[in-house]
């Protein structure tokens, strides 16, 4: 069993210890049913509960060490070495990584931020370097991968412990290359504290999370800590944006290496050239100066910036960039972006044929205005959209994603993962953002029927759009979880199309 003591967890850390220096700990938890004997208890200050409240908990439970931010009077509490902090959370990601030898030392780690496309640009990157003979891991919202076995994930960025636990499994398993989603709370929420990252990369920034962070600028201020000089790396920015512009000038200012990426010719990446298809992008790119033509398997125009912002992060780790190029041709799908519902033929109506349907993870303003324009470009007849808006979330965005809506032809307006909200008072806060043009929409709170209806409005040369959900399999109605995949339901009604 791995051991280490009080003072070589907190070394390097501004902490004070009362009790037994010495004494030894053999693991670190922050959820006091989990504690196991011998293990140090973490008192988190949450946002909904003080972990102090679950002290006394932990140390009936076998903790030997309780990291605090206030001393406690506990029983059975004599044994127990206090470790005192200023912030927990800190001290946690700090404990976590010394407890498992500083594993993200011994990786070229990548941490990817922004609003969207955080989870195809890790893929891209995770996808590119196995091409190039790596070994690889990846941390998103999809899930985890550790030289291709697949984990699940519950937080798009885990814990401080989980993740320090998971680099040093990706350590352990000859990982060289790692990529990861780094969320604005996980910054906020110290996750990622006393984590080396190799490169970090801003992907956009839009509307989301104000649930959370309140303003844009906090927002922002969240996802600049990934920049800062608290996470010293070779940086990737797009400056499509002013957001990327103001990291930059601190890049700049700090003295790190930069590469930029957009759509403008002052970018270090640029498109020259893109023409879409519908299963394949060819683009040619402007690479530092070195034109370079590429044809890959993703669509739409924001996979271009995807894929721009995956070119430069290979570069920044050292890969030739004419080997970036050929592994971007066979690079893996990502589940529910922009992912087509196909069926063999032998098992769909002509018409169904004719139908083109796809199912994508927008569930932000931007990210549904970008993914409809994209189902455009591939389409011949009209876009219809379906979509809804998740409970107990940033409501602010509601009419906001209505009004995106609207880029379609026609819009089906369902309900998305409600959680403890009414998902029919969540539908009208999105009719706020589609008033006057009654017309282009329906309402149909169910979401299997919703899709129906929308596949049975598509005619030959029309294409649907499920947005929202992605690669999610279930769907969160109250406190529970229920069987809810749009790509298998998409199926399911496309082969009883007549």
């Amino acid at each position: 069993m791995m051991t280490k003591t009080c003072a070589e967890l907190f070394q390097g850390f501004d902490h004070t210890l009362i009790g037994d220096a010495d004494r030894k700990v053999s693991g670190i938890a922050y959820q006091s049913n989990k504690v196991e004997p011998g293990e140090a208890f973490c008192c988190i200050v949450g946002l909904k509960s003080d972990g102090h409240a679950y002290a006394q908990d932990a140390v009936d439970r076998g903790a030997s060490v309780l990291i605090v931010e206030r001393m406690l009077d506990l029983e059975g509490a004599d044994e127990v070495t206090f470790v005192l902090v200023s912030d927990s959370r800190k001290a946690m990601a700090h404990a976590a990584a010394q407890f498992y030898d500083n594993p993200s030392n011994d990786l070229a780690l990548v941490g990817i931020t922004g609003t969207n496309g955080k989870t195809t640009t890790a893929y891209l990157v995770n996808s590119i370097a196995r091409a190039l003979g790596n070994t690889t891991g990846l941390i998103g919202t999809v899930g985890i991968l550790i030289d291709g076995e697949e984990l699940p994930a519950e937080h798009t960025t885990p814990e401080s412990c989980d993740l320090q636990c998971l680099f040093a499994k990706m350590r352990d398993a000859g990982c060289s290359v790692v990529a990861m989603e780094v969320s604005s709370h996980a910054l906020a929420l110290e996750r990622t504290w006393d984590t080396h990252f190799a490169v970090t990369a801003f992907t956009n920034l839009t509307q989301d999370h104000l649930d959370y962070h309140k303003t844009f600028e906090a927002y922002f201020e969240a996802k600049r800590r990934l920049f800062s000089t608290d996470y010293p790396a070779k940086r990737v920015i797009n400056i499509d944006s002013s957001w990327g512009e103001r990291l930059v000038e601190d890049a700049l200012e700090q003295g790190d290496a930069v590469i930029t990426t957009g759509m403008a010719e002052n970018a270090d990446i640029h498109p020259v050239r893109i023409a879409y298809d519908v299963a394949r992008t060819r683009v040619v790119l402007n690479v530092q100066g070195t034109v370079l033509e590429i044809e890959y398997p993703l669509v739409g125009r924001f996979n271009v910036e995807n894929v721009m912002t995956a070119f430069g992060i290979c570069l920044q780790l050292g890969f030739d960039m004419r080997d970036i190029a050929h592994a971007l041709e066979n690079v893996a799908a990502v589940p529910g972006r922009i992912e087509r519902v196909t069926l063999e033929a032998d098992q769909v109506s002509q018409r169904a044929q004719d139908i083109s349907v796809y199912v994508d993870y927008a569930h932000t303003p931007d990210a549904l205005e970008k993914a409809i324009a994209s189902v455009k470009q591939l389409s011949q007849g009209r876009t219809i959209v379906v979509f809804g808006c998740g409970g107990d979330r940033d409501a602010t965005k509601r009419l906001l994603m209505g009004e995106k809506a609207l880029e379609a032809d026609v819009v089906v307006v369902t309900s998305d993962n409600p959680r403890t909200e009414d998902p029919n008072a969540i539908i009208e806060d999105i009719l706020v953002g589609m008033r006057g043009h009654e017309e282009r929409f329906s309402v149909e709170p169910d979401r299997r029927l919703a899709i129906r209806q929308a596949i049975s409005l598509a005619n030959p040369g029309d294409a649907v759009l499920i947005a929202g959900k992605g690669h999610e399999d279930y769907q969160i109605i109250g406190t529970e979880k229920h069987d809810f995949d749009d790509r298998v339901v998409a199926r399911e009604e496309l082969a009883s199309l007549g």
